[in-house]
């Protein structure tokens, strides 16, 4: 098998979604399963709705998720020349042609098709008129006049189009800018592209292609299109559904491989297996096992695979994407190292990474700046549940070894000689060094701050 090369070519007008993340990774997967290569295009030629800021958000997605790319960015922007270049070198040929039919003239042929109930198409009266370049003129391709245009589809099987459903199509037009199709068409020749995984609302443009393929005597790619992924209810994909671009999954503290695992499983599969490791995916993922049929987004699902792999993550991974969101809270300095010891006590209780940072910067604060939750002060810091804290304060102070064994003892010693039950002593304290009712262990989390930052707080809290 000669090498195989995939591309995804994102158009920048706007931010990466669900539906384009998945298509790249299902291109990404194929030529990793291969040893190929996988190539990134930037199809920026609306140049009205292309934002660079839009790349930037695109390719910062593609990183997140672990999608790396082989060779340049590839801009289309910056090929019109090598489009238009083989636009001529067709007109030349004879399989293109210019037309000075204006677009009412055109519509107006096929509102005659209409009326005859016939295909809307333009009538192809400027094929055989042998006119050069001139104002508002545009060049077409001249399709052949009979037969059908076939491939196989990696997803949906043989598919078959007869002509007389296509017309000639623009391949430049009156601007000098070359069309959408012809401009795919030479891109992915000149990259090298042998196989085009895209959805399927692109199925209707690759018998175009291909005639443009077939025109200039180019090897044609192998195209497989998956169907659109859709909401719960199994209608079009939306916000209303749950669904958000990359980043804004980012933004909310997913993991980047909970949302790769999440869409994998929209449109593939392997048998009954729900969870996979990316190494898994490189060597399950062969092209073959693509439904045909749509598959719906479940935000629920999502947030399944998230809790698994905010377990299953190695701390040190944990750590690492975990830290921005550490400094949006002000703790700037930070670190990795810093901060892996303390992500075991948090994140079995975590849903996201926001919560686990909420969770790991009560370990953070020094004991002048903790917040307190108002609620949990006013049930548990009354003058009893205060009294509770003094007395364990002090013998925690004057502890020889501050461990967790020696720490236990302190508490539950206590709590047997008044006889009562361990969260009426346990619950002040906790409110007292963490400034909330819920968290981790107590020894755990005094041991994680500190003796002194311990006593710190505890004096803090007193003074509530």
């Amino acid at each position: 098998m000669s090498k195989i090369i995939t591309r995804f070519a994102p158009s920048p007008t706007g931010h990466l979604h669900i539906g384009g993340a998945r298509t790249a990774l299902f291109c990404w997967l194929l030529a990793r399963h291969y040893g190929g290569e996988f190539r990134l295009r930037i199809e920026d030629t609306d140049t009205e709705r292309s934002k660079q800021e839009y790349t930037d958000a695109i390719l910062a997605s593609m990183r997140w998720l672990g999608l790396d790319w082989d060779g340049e960015l590839t801009y289309q922007t910056q090929r019109t020349d090598r489009y238009n270049e083989v636009i001529d070198k067709m007109i030349e040929s004879g399989h293109a042609y210019w037309c000075s039919c204006t677009p009412e003239e055109v519509e107006a042929m096929r509102e005659a098709a209409r009326a005859k109930g016939e295909k809307p198409r333009y009538d192809g009266r400027c094929r055989e008129r042998g006119l050069d370049a001139g104002p508002g003129r545009v060049v077409r391709l001249k399709i052949p006049t009979e037969g059908r245009v076939v491939f196989d589809d990696m997803v949906k099987g043989h598919i078959a189009t007869d002509v007389s459903e296509l017309d000639d199509m623009i391949l430049r037009r009156s601007d000098g800018m070359p069309t959408y199709n012809m401009a795919v068409v030479v891109d992915d020749h000149d990259m090298g592209i042998t196989h085009v995984i895209r959805g399927d609302d692109h199925v209707s443009n690759t018998p175009k292609q291909i005639l443009i393929y077939q025109a200039l005597g180019w090897e044609l790619p192998v195209f497989g299109h998956v169907p659109m992924i859709l909401g719960k209810d199994r209608q079009k994909l939306s916000k209303r559904h749950g669904a958000r671009s990359v980043v804004e999954y980012q933004n909310d503290g997913l993991l980047p491989h909970a949302l790769v695992n999440c869409l994998v499983r929209l449109g593939w599969s392997h048998g009954d297996q729900e969870l996979f490791s990316m190494q898994e995916l490189i060597d399950l993922f062969d092209g073959k096992n693509l439904n045909s049929s749509a598959s719906a987004f479940d935000p629920d699902k999502l947030l399944w695979f998230n809790a698994h792999y905010l377990r299953e993550t190695p701390l040190d991974d944990l750590a690492r994407l975990v830290l921005p969101f550490i400094h949006q809270k002000g703790f700037t300095g930070a670190t990795e190292a810093s901060i892996e010891p303390l992500v075991p006590l948090y994140r079995e209780r975590a849903k996201n990474l926001i919560e686990l940072a909420d969770g790991i910067a009560q370990l953070l604060y020094k004991s002048a700046d903790l917040p307190y939750d108002e609620a949990g002060v006013a049930k548990w810091l009354t003058d009893e549940g205060k009294e509770h804290v003094k007395v364990i304060r002090d013998q925690l102070a004057a502890l020889p070894s501050f461990d967790k064994e020696s720490i236990e003892h302190v508490i539950h010693s206590y709590v047997e000689s008044l006889g009562v039950k361990f969260k009426m002593v346990a619950q002040p304290v906790r409110v007292a060094i963490t400034g909330v009712i819920g968290g981790p262990g107590l020894p755990e989390f005094m041991l994680a701050i500190g003796k002194d930052e311990t006593l710190a707080r505890m004096d803090r809290g007193l003074t509530l």
